[in-house]
């Protein structure tokens, strides 16, 4: 007689933490070891002898992931997880099977299996692959509930997106600092959106009636970012026609924004100091000096106390631009609000190009939270804008990531080579290979071992064989 029982718990808790496995074999003892042995490594096991009901208990069951023997009476593990995707395509499946057989694994393959390991289990490796299984199947859940989510509502900022301690952390702290007069050094890598937060601050602030001016001391030569900053009279230097206002007397009763201040020459760290301390500014080649009433917000992605330190940065300017300091945290410390930047990049570029691009396939948010991102936010919003324009279908996949992001390496120009470059120990040959063949059989390592004739816990030794695999050729694909 076909059975249904839970091990374990009999009603789970509202916010459930153990995953929940349901088991199906149609072999009750086998059956029954598995639930035991899941229970024990901290699982929900229900167990299922008969295939038939399976989708039935489906539809009444949370269930994170599905093991299934494959070789059953009546209907087999293949056409079992056929049916399975068919009805439930995000839960991922595994089968089990008491043969080593070749074809079979194939063919759990192409039915979108997530995973194919051999009976008896190795009860680590199974564990592994669950852990897998489950945070695949979360993360599919968090792409879901991320479509449903509009662009602006989770840690929204005036612009700013975020919903990681870190950007909780930030946001509070700027609707606290916003109010103030004080001056304030934004700190941070490249790319993690210093502009936005000085806009953000600006926008938050009593002065938002008032001018936001925003200039890139990196930007202008040092002969002219003088004139730039504080203005220029008629003839003060060579095409100076006209007399003209500088950025500190267009952003009275606004805020200025200096992007990489580090870069600002020695000879103009006095002059600025003096127009924060007096409040007033003197135009090139003048002798009289104008009010100003301006915010000052600063940028680097260096370290000013080091340059310092090195009498590279007057110390007096950074006590007076370094009166409330903001590090506006990297991307790779964020979490996922990688996926929510990246469905807000993908709307805005999707409605730019008047493209039917929804949304991200979990493998695609897997690899893009998998990334270190270096470039940070910007570099997240070129990769996606690409993506979108290179898609051929409604939710962006892992064929849409250049090869950086998927390879999970940051690009790198190309430098010169004299032929060496490429020559490598036979151990990383022997690395490279494994991890194609693995690339070949989509990470499935049972199947991987089977084809380069070693033993499966082999490649679970190996902790390289875990490491992000690259995408197969054409030939690969046909192994598979």
């Amino acid at each position: 007689m076909p059975i249904m029982l839970r091990v374990g718990p009999q009603a789970a808790p509202p916010n459930r933490v153990r995953p929940h496995v349901l088991v199906v074999d149609d072999d009750e003892s086998m059956c029954a070891l598995l639930g035991a042995e899941l229970a024990a490594r901290g699982f929900e096991p229900s167990l299922e002898t008969d295939p038939e009901r399976v989708l039935e208990s489906l539809r009444s069951r949370d269930v994170d992931v599905v093991i299934t023997d494959l070789k059953m009476r009546g209907m087999n593990g293949v056409e079992l997880c056929e049916r399975i995707v068919a009805a439930r395509p995000d839960l991922p499946v595994v089968l089990l099977t008491a043969h080593a057989d070749l074809n079979a694994a194939v063919a759990a393959l192409r039915v979108r299996a997530f995973d194919f390991q051999t009976k008896p289990p190795d009860f680590d490796a199974l564990v592994a692959v669950l852990e897998r299984a489950v945070r695949q199947g979360r993360l599919v859940e968090e792409v879901r509930a991320l479509d449903e989510r509009t662009a602006g509502d989770p840690g929204h900022f005036e612009g700013i997106f975020g919903a990681s301690p870190p950007m909780r952390e930030l946001v509070q702290l700027l609707g606290r600092v916003a109010a103030v007069e004080a001056s304030v050094l934004i700190r941070g890598e490249s790319g993690t959106g210093k502009e936005l937060i000085a806009r953000a601050l600006h926008e938050r602030s009593r002065r938002r009636g008032g001018a936001f001016v925003a200039l890139n001391c990196a930007a202008i030569p040092e002969n002219l970012l003088e004139a730039e900053l504080f203005g220029h009279v008629r003839g003060a230097f060579t095409d100076a026609r006209a007399e003209r206002a500088g950025l500190f007397e267009r952003a009275r009763g606004g805020t200025i924004f200096l992007d990489e201040i580090a870069e600002l020459h020695l000879s103009l760290q006095p002059k600025l100091l003096r127009a924060l301390q007096e409040r007033t500014v003197r135009r090139v080649g003048s002798d009289r000096e104008v009010d100003v009433d301006v915010r000052l917000v600063t940028a680097t992605n260096t370290d000013l106390s080091s340059a310092v330190d090195n009498r590279q940065f007057r110390a007096d300017l950074f006590y007076r631009l370094n009166v409330i300091e903001i590090v506006a945290p990297p991307l790779r410390d964020r979490g996922r609000d990688v996926l929510l930047l990246a469905q807000y990049f993908l709307e805005q570029s999707a409605h730019a190009m008047n493209r039917k691009v929804v949304g991200l396939t979990a493998s695609c948010a897997a690899k893009l939270t998998a990334y270190r991102w270096p470039g940070n936010v910007r570099e997240l919003a070129n990769v996606i804008e690409r993506a979108v324009a290179v898609t051929r279908s409604s939710r962006l996949t892992v064929d849409d990531l250049p090869d950086h992001v998927r390879l999970g390496h940051a690009a790198q120009a190309p430098t010169p080579s004299d032929g060496t470059e490429e020559l490598v120990p036979l151990e990383e040959v022997e690395h490279r290979y494994i991890r194609r063949v693995m690339a070949a059989t989509g990470g499935n390592k049972t199947l991987a071992a089977q084809i380069l004739g070693v033993d499966r816990r082999t490649l679970y030794r190996k902790d390289w064989a875990e490491k992000p695999l690259p995408s197969p050729t054409s030939t690969e694909k046909k192994v598979s």
